[in-house]
């Protein structure tokens, strides 16, 4: 009996080894496929991202239904959130691994204005793609104000000043000019002030104690979440706003609204969204972080190569991304806007996710969003030079995405030519709808080259 016993029990051990040995066996070669696929040892495969319905997010939801995050190694579910603020929250708090960001958001959080947190961009999302859209109402009275072209048609771009007497109507007959944009430290926030305030309009200032941002103001700027813009614009709680695609389309199509510019206007080629991770998550994930900048570089040239759009209408229409009509998407995603009913034109250029270095963290353009935070007050007292440089090279990651272009480049998945040679800044431009020259390596000189806002 107890040989019998040694026998079976030898048995079972030699089953269990073989077994243990077929299953790392198994493991390793898994390893090595995903390892040899990416090029990097992914230390966090599962991923969950977050994003805001609105046309911008498009490079995840590319990334995602093309196939470019699995080739990375990478199993990502992309969420929709409620609000920008809720993101943000999820994305510091760890129960997002990263997100569709507004600009801002990682740059005041670093900057000391709202929730604090470190947080990292190593790839900006698109340029372009906002407009400001008026009530019918408004637009009526505005009109007038408008030069006209040959076709009889409003000559573009159209300015504040147009708005401006329409502000003094209405405060004439005792009623305070109210408009939404996004968030406080959103793009939108900023382009409708800057578009506001080169027509002479003072668009309200913030102080350490008073974040409503409305001191002085003769237009009242107040929050509202992208997808209900329209709904509140149709209550009449606010005249006009400044929103991303497809919601300026939206009012378009039904009726209620009308856009009078778009963000390319007041700053062409201006940043927008960014992708936004928090840095212990980096310093902890670097190769994961790596594989999806390169999954969301592939998206964002699938996206701005000729042909694809129409497919990107269709996957963005999906209920789980923007969930908006593909007439209404492809209104301002196929290189047109509409503007009047039937008013419809050529914008080529209208959401850029890859020409013009678009996915590229440039530290000039954080820097843009620092000297906007100064302006209007978000960031209380005076800061030297030194200072902007510093806290822009915290936040924007160059580094990353560097890596991660080598890498597709070497894949042959973008040629070498789309890596810029930049030392994170571009050059001086004066694009703006005001003419004023922004230089990034001098913010001081920059803010104080405006008539309204703070000046150091």
């Amino acid at each position: 009996m107890t040989t019998m016993f040694k026998k079976t029990i030898f048995l079972l051990v030699a089953v269990l080894v073989v077994s243990c040995g077929d299953k790392a066996k198994k493991a390793k070669v898994e390893t090595s496929t995903e390892e040899e696929a990416t090029g990097l040892e992914i230390e966090k495969p599962q991923l969950t991202f977050g994003f805001i319905k609105l046309t911008d997010m498009a490079p995840l939801a590319i990334a995602k239904e093309k196939g470019f995050f699995e080739e990375e190694g990478l199993f990502v579910s992309v969420e929709a959130q409620s609000n920008w603020k809720n993101i943000l929250d999820r994305v510091i708090d760890g129960q997002l691994d990263g997100s569709h960001m507004l600009a801002g958001q990682p740059i005041a959080a670093g900057a000391g204005f709202g929730r604090q947190a470190e947080l990292v961009t190593p790839f900006s999302m698109d340029l372009n793609g906002n407009g400001i859209t008026v009530s019918n109402d408004v637009w009526s009275k505005m009109k007038p104000n408008v030069p006209k072209g040959a076709d009889g048609k409003p000559v573009h771009p159209i300015k504040a000043d147009a708005l401006k007497p329409v502000i003094t109507e209405y405060k004439n007959s005792g009623k305070a000019f109210k408009m939404g944009m996004v968030f406080p430290v959103s793009t939108h926030n900023y382009e409708i002030r800057y578009w506001l305030a080169a027509a002479g309009i003072h668009p309200g200032m913030y102080t350490a104690d008073n974040v409503q941002g409305q001191i002085d103001a003769e237009v009242l700027l107040s929050v509202t979440p992208p997808p209900q813009m329209p709904a509140t614009l149709e209550a009449g709680t606010i005249y006009g706003y400044c929103v991303g695609e497809p919601w300026n389309q939206q009012a378009v199509f039904k009726g209620i609204g009308v856009p009078v510019t778009t963000n390319y206007d007041i700053w062409k080629n201006n940043p927008e969204k960014v992708f936004v991770m928090t840095k212990k998550f980096v310093e902890e994930n670097p190769n994961t972080a790596i594989a999806v900048t390169k999954a969301l570089i592939r998206a964002g040239k699938w996206l701005d190569e000729p042909g694809n759009r129409a497919e990107a209408v269709k996957i963005l229409s999906m209920s789980q991304y923007v969930g908006a009509d593909e007439a209404v998407l492809a209104n301002s995603m196929t290189g047109t806007f509409e503007f009047e009913k039937g008013d419809k034109r050529s914008m080529p250029d209208f959401n850029v996710f890859y020409k013009y270095n678009a996915t590229y963290p440039f530290y000039s353009d954080g820097t843009w969003f620092l000297t906007q935070m100064r302006r209007w007050g978000q960031i209380p007292e005076a800061k030297p030079a030194e200072w902007y440089a510093k806290t822009i090279k915290d936040i924007y990651r160059p580094d990353i995405w560097e890596k991660a272009a080598k890498l597709l480049v070497a894949e042959g998945h973008i040629p070498s030519a789309d890596i810029p040679q930049t030392d994170g800044y571009k050059p001086a431009t004066s694009d703006f709808i005001d003419g004023t020259t922004f230089d990034a390596k001098d913010p001081i000189g920059y803010i104080n080259s405006f008539a309204i806002g703070n000046k150091d």
